[in-house]
């Protein structure tokens, strides 16, 4: 959904109806996860996917249709093994949407939610999709105010004291309730959709990779922050748009600033006084993901000098390095992808090893420990 928003505000603020597909539920293996969206808007401009391709032209047809009819439809689509020309995923799963139509009219607090998401500002958007009350019916929550209702004053505090539990940790999927909100019944079914603030990559060591990395994290979605004590390489001209670069000491900087369980760092410096002192931040943070560039005998010097500040072998053990998968990687650009690949394997439990070469379930679910 954060990537198509700004063609979303612009149908918005034009006053023309648009259509909107949202993943709601999964089962088994698919493409993509609740939260994943297409649009339909004027001149059947589309944008967003929901399945990678499987079903992209049945949902064009529904969106058209909703917006035509003004009434908001749930669908299932799931693989036919009588009919493999039918509607549906070859990989085997099911996928539930929600397809509504959005104009002023119909979600008056569309704009502000479209705000805030771009303004990294958290907020939840709840959605009835089933059950005794108005599908389609909306009430976006932020940390202080709400906007909107599920039809009940009883359904709408319930469903705003859960989505502001769920601000922080920037949870999605269905929840269940009574029709007036009663938490032991499941007559009403909710989508709580999550917008918290991107996750934050802080890139140490203002070098040639670090340029390669920042555009590769920007790409992954995260917000990207370069820091380096030296004014002549931590230059904003060297480094992408968007990119916030930082001229300070890395273990001042980063112990100054706001990390969490999705905060990834990616240590380029490869300099003892300069990647020691931050280090020995960075393993007492709650970062998910702590690389470090270097040879393994640069790493083994490392860690002794770590262990000589009173660092212990758990928060040793947390330290990626070498930095990176095992690609073979050469260039700035290789060695960006081998560290995206180490970040994105270890956020959902991946082993690095070719797809061919396993078994099971390609798409698995996060760990929940990250």
């Amino acid at each position: 959904m954060r990537e198509i928003l700004p063609a979303l505000s612009r149908w918005y603020a034009s006053g023309e109806p648009f259509g909107l597909a949202t993943v709601v539920a999964v089962t088994r293996s698919a493409p993509r996860g609740p939260g994943a969206a297409m649009a339909v808007g004027p001149g059947d401009e589309v944008v967003g996917s929901v399945s990678g391709g499987c079903v992209e032209g049945a949902v064009f047809d529904l969106a058209t249709e909703v917006v035509e009819t003004g009434r908001p439809e749930l669908r299932t689509f799931g693989y036919s093994d009588e009919d493999a020309f039918a509607v549906g995923l070859t990989c085997g799963g099911e996928i539930t949407l929600l397809v509504r139509p959005v104009s002023a009219a119909t979600d008056p607090a569309f704009g502000e939610v479209a705000a805030s998401v771009a303004e990294h500002r958290p907020v939840v958007v709840a959605t009835v999709t089933d059950g005794p009350a108005e599908r389609g019916a909306a009430l976006a929550v932020w940390t202080d105010t709400v906007s909107g209702s599920l039809g009940n004053s009883g359904l709408d505090a319930a469903v705003t004291a859960d989505a502001r539990g769920e601000l922080a940790q920037g949870a999605t999927g269905l929840r269940h309730y009574g029709p007036r909100g009663e938490r032991r019944e499941d007559d009403v079914t909710v989508f709580l959709h999550s917008f918290a603030p991107p996750p934050r990559m802080l890139v140490f060591g203002a070098i040639d990779f670090a340029a390669a990395v920042a555009r590769i994290g920007a790409f992954l979605g995260y917000l990207v922050t370069v820091c380096d004590a030296r004014p002549v390489f931590a230059d904003p001209r060297r480094f992408p748009d968007g990119a916030e670069v930082v001229v300070d000491w890395p273990h001042r900087y980063l112990r100054s600033t706001d990390t969490d369980e999705r905060t990834v760092m990616c240590v380029l410096t490869h300099d003892p006084k300069f990647d020691v002192p931050l280090l020995e931040v960075a393993l007492r943070s709650p970062a998910a993901y702590i690389g470090v560039m270097g040879s393994r005998r640069t790493h083994e010097d490392r860690l002794a000098r770590l262990r000589e500040t009173g660092l212990g072998e758990t928060e040793l053990a947390r330290l990626r390095s070498p930095i990176g998968l095992d690609l073979g990687a050469r260039t700035p650009e290789e060695v960006a992808v081998s560290i995206a690949a180490e970040i994105v394997a270890l956020r959902w439990g991946g082993t690095g090893a070719p797809l061919a070469d396993t078994t099971g379930t390609i798409h698995r679910p996060r760990p929940k420990s990250v």
